[in-house]
């Protein structure tokens, strides 16, 4: 990252929409007798399709990116739980870091890196989901800690090169997600490179709980990390203003992996590949960042833009 700005891939879920999967591609050779349906968990498929797994992750190389992330991003038991799943974490997060890793060991033209994604959960520590009962919480510190340590172990046994702790929108779940890292580094005796990714969610500049961007990065900068960065909610041109106050107040490198940018009224994402490109050429101008790469709708042919403008410009100096 000193030497160059390196290149994070783009968005998993888009890529498997593309390939227009059916109950049965979340079933096969594992799942057939749930009970519950599983079509949208897309996790499973490292298991059940690993093989397009396998090709998302070339496709995002073959794009110049330094960097995928393993198909875990709802790899803990917390969001399992939805399907009745818990059980399979192991398995999830394990032959997910095992697929990225074998995908980016067929590479040899430079260095190319695994980074094991771990998303927020779909419950939050510092808020309630019930108005008429503000003090109530659907998950708490611990049970967030204990998911977390089953899913870090997965991904390190698995093989992972580094540990994302992607779209926190509650800083309370990530700092659960951070204790459960550094527990398990202990337990261990192993210490991977840790980035973290905020996600603001409007343009008041704040994340789902309240926090601004500089709340966020000194709420967690206790901890050793390699990155600090933002992703998902906005596009490239409403996400300059935080990554400059990042850019300004942390002595950590800097990520961004925007969307493609605001959905349209059907959740599409529309902003192609040379539009937004030319939105993160404005991040890259100013020295903002030392890793860049996309979120949701964004493909290969985003990052592939992505990566030949990074190769123009020197990474923010850290």
């Amino acid at each position: 990252m000193r030497e160059r700005i390196l290149v994070l891939d783009g968005a998993m879920g888009t890529m498997i929409q593309r390939h227009e999967l059916e109950e049965f591609d979340f079933r096969k050779g594992a799942f057939e007798q749930h009970t519950k349906p599983l079509k949208g968990n897309n996790d499973l498929l490292s298991i059940t399709r690993p093989e397009i797994i396998k090709e998302i992750h070339r496709a995002y190389f073959d794009a110049g990116a330094d960097i995928v992330e393993t198909n875990t991003f709802s790899g803990t038991s917390i969001a399992q739980a939805d399907y009745d799943l818990e059980h399979t974490v192991f398995d999830i997060n394990y032959l997910s870091a095992k697929i990225a890793k074998e995908v980016a060991n067929e590479y040899t033209d430079k260095p190319r890196f695994v980074a094991g994604s771990i998303g927020p959960t779909n419950r939050t520590a510092s808020i309630s989901p019930d108005v008429n009962d503000p003090g109530y919480r659907a998950v708490n510190f611990d049970d967030l800690r204990l998911a977390y340590r089953e899913q870090v172990s997965a991904l390190i046994k698995g093989g992972v090169d580094l540990l994302l702790v992607e779209t926190v929108f509650d800083t309370l779940n990530a700092k659960a997600a951070l204790f459960a890292i550094q527990e398990i580094f202990r337990e261990e005796s192993i210490e991977l490179p840790i980035m973290v990714s905020g996600t603001i969610t409007d343009q008041s500049g704040r994340t789902l709980t309240g926090q601004t961007t500089e709340a966020f990065l000194i709420s967690i900068s206790h901890i050793p990390l390699l990155s600090i960065g933002l992703n998902c909610a906005l596009g490239a041109n409403m996400m300059r203003p935080y990554l400059q106050i990042l850019n300004a107040k942390t002595s950590f490198a800097v990520s961004a992996h925007p969307n493609a940018g605001l959905p349209n009224e059907f959740g599409e994402y529309e902003e192609s590949p040379q539009l937004m490109a030319a939105q993160i050429k404005v991040f890259l101008e100013e020295g903002l960042v030392n890793i860049i790469g996309g979120c949701c709708g964004t493909t290969p042919e985003h990052i592939e833009e992505i990566a030949e403008l990074a190769t123009k410009y020197k990474p923010r100096a850290f």
